[in-house]
């Protein structure tokens, strides 16, 4: 079984026990966090996909820590100017272990 979720913006593949990196999120370490957008479930053979989201499905998470993602380097040059410009960025993410996948019995 597998779903695919949406969290901030983006969206993810994820199957229980999966450990996944995500936009920063509220909270503890070790709280659990409930995802309630789920864009698709797949369960044996069985493909739901949802309108946009698949009604009574969530996926429960347990925030393992806060991270910073890869450093991201910006470089503005402007030739014959002698002028240049190098910024740097690390994203906030929180490091996301999936305990289930649910589904509401209909």
């Amino acid at each position: 079984m597998y779903a695919i979720i949406e969290v901030g913006s983006k969206q993810y593949t994820v199957k229980k026990d999966d450990i996944i990196d995500v936009e920063k999120q509220g909270g503890a370490e070790g709280k659990d966090i409930r995802i309630p957008h789920v864009l698709l479930l797949s369960k044996e053979k069985h493909i739901e996909v949802g309108t946009p989201f698949v009604k009574g499905a969530h996926v429960e998470a347990t925030l393992l820590k806060q991270v910073k993602g890869p450093k991201i380097d910006s470089f503005k040059y402007r030739r014959r100017k002698s002028s240049d410009t190098k910024t740097g960025y690390r994203a906030k993410l929180s490091r996301l272990k999936i305990k289930a996948i649910e589904v509401a019995s209909s």
